[in-house]
């Protein structure tokens, strides 16, 4: 069984606070960032600075010429301040906006927030001159690049930023934002913590308490199967992965649904892959890469985050979490390749490949939710295939859909949220490779990897519009990287909680 240690007390986000003054007209900070932006005649400095040269005494235009720099998102020029002033104010940051796309302030927040770790507040014209959504864009991407873990005897090696204050901004609908910023953020957040947490502490029983606790925070009602329920309700591909682990497996339901809403309200089901450990089972890992398997859960944390956020983005739809959480381990009662198990709902599989085990939980989960709730729409997410990885690289997750107006929902997401995806192809000529000769379907196709393991799948959507999200490809991020920070990058919640929050998240769809 796990340990039944604690984690130590983490890292919070910085706080944010909204000002209409200009950071030379606010005291009490230790920083003072101004935007830059980029143009073709050279840098130019955004609101506020002009006044803060005269205030402090400096020449911040020849600051960044001296630095030569270039204004691009992200570029961080730093100039101390020798005579402090009555307000405190050591240091000023110049903070590249690109061109000014959402993108680039989102970059730019991240740059903001690492140069100043482990100070107690800074002040910024950032959003004064941000586009729409560009406020939210500088929070989030702040907040992420925050974000760190630790276990150490002694506490983090680093602390955020306490507090940021967004100067220049007005009030026209900037408390909305910021409120919702700071959901997709901290959703975020949330979901890099849970990916983070050592699997000697984080089995399914864990995880389905931390989906317990964040049901009771977010007004969810949650429900979780033990193993003696899931084989009364037929749930073989659970039982079958969690099978060779001494931590038995959960299935996880979690409920949202909005305030005032009718019968008539459609379903969205979100199901996320639980495994909270990865070994391969006996088709073993090598060793090298187990290193990051604690993070094999990343899809079932991206929908436990997304359901705690779902009231703060006022997502107008009801949405079913479900997440299938177990071990993939190696003892005598785990499965073995050419077993046949049995899904809910009869659908049967051969196993041929133990380490091919997160399609066999997520079938189940959406043979479930066709049968029991029956939803409008489908939407799994996982870290599935190595395969994915090998044809999109490190920041973009691959996604199947057998619905137009879902893809083109899911593709909208992804360009607002930051949280970048390819739409790949379920091409039906390779449903043969998915066949068994003895069981309905065979988990371990080959070849087109991420393709045949959208397609074992998609025999579990029945007539539901789905849509299958594969980040194995974005789940890891090897270093620190504008929001992203080294290790599980906690990638979904954004594009799940940007297409959920949308006015109309089934339009086209029901």
């Amino acid at each position: 069984m796990a340990t039944s240690a604690q984690l130590p007390t983490q890292v919070s986000p910085p706080e944010f606070a909204l000002s209409p003054a200009l950071p030379h007209q606010i005291g009490g900070a230790e920083v003072w960032a101004f935007p830059v932006v980029a143009d073709e005649a050279g840098p130019l400095l955004g609101p506020g600075a002009e006044e803060a040269s005269e205030a402090l005494g400096l020449d911040l235009l020849a600051a960044l010429e001296a630095s030569r720099a270039t204004g691009r998102a992200g570029e961080v020029t730093t100039v101390p301040v020798a005579a402090l002033p009555d307000d405190g104010v050591g240091l000023v940051l110049l903070v590249g906006v690109g061109e000014g796309s959402v993108t680039d302030f989102r970059r730019a927040g991240a740059a903001l927030a690492r140069a100043t770790k482990d100070r107690a507040s800074v002040v910024t014209s950032l959003a004064a001159i941000a586009p729409d959504d560009g406020l939210g864009a500088v929070v989030v991407g702040a907040m992420l690049a925050s974000f760190g873990f630790h276990w150490r005897s002694e506490g983090p090696k680093e602390q955020p930023v306490a507090r940021i204050v967004l100067a220049g901004v007005s009030d026209d609908g900037a408390d909305d934002e910021l409120a919702r910023a700071i959901a997709l953020g901290g959703a975020g957040w949330r979901s890099r913590t849970l990916a983070t947490v050592p699997s000697n502490l984080k089995n399914p029983a864990w995880l389905a308490e931390q989906a317990v606790e964040v049901g009771e925070l977010a007004g969810l009602e949650v429900t979780v199967w033990d193993e003696e329920r899931l084989a009364a309700e037929g749930f073989g591909g659970i039982l079958a992965v969690g099978g060779g682990s001494v931590s038995p497996p959960r299935l996880i339901r979690m409920d949202y649904t909005p305030r005032g809403a009718g019968k008539k309200i459609p379903t969205v089901v979100l199901v996320g892959k639980g495994i909270t450990f990865d070994s391969g089972g006996l088709d073993i890992k090598p060793a090298e890469s187990m290193l990051t398997m604690k993070r094999d859960m990343s899809g079932g944390a991206a929908v436990i985050a997304t359901m705690a956020a779902l009231r703060d983005v006022d997502c107008p739809v009801r949405v079913v979490g479900l997440v299938p959480a177990a071990e993939n381990s190696v003892s005598g009662s785990s499965m073995r390749p050419g077993d046949v198990i049995t899904h809910v709902g009869g659908r049967t599989s051969e196993v041929n490949n133990t380490d091919a085990e997160g399609r066999l939980v997520l079938a189940d989960a959406m043979a479930y939710a066709v049968a029991e709730v029956k939803p409008a729409a489908i939407v799994d997410v996982a870290t599935l295939t190595g395969a994915m990885k090998v044809a999109l690289g490190q920041w973009t997750g691959g996604y199947f859909a057998n619905h137009e107006a879902l893809a083109e929902h899911v593709e909208a997401a992804a360009a607002t949220s930051g949280e970048s995806v390819w739409r790949m192809p379920l091409v039906a000529d390779y449903e043969e490779k998915v066949s068994s000769r003895i069981a309905d379907g065979d988990n371990a196709a080959g070849g087109a990897g991420a393709i045949t393991a959208a397609l074992f799948l998609q025999h579990f959507a029945g007539d539901v519009p789905w849509a299958h999200v594969d980040f194995a490809s974005a789940a890891e991020a090897p270093a620190d990287r504008h929001e992203w920070t080294a290790g599980p990058s906690g990638w979904g919640p954004r594009l799940l909680l940007t297409w959920l929050g949308s006015d109309d998240p089934l339009a086209g769809i029901a």
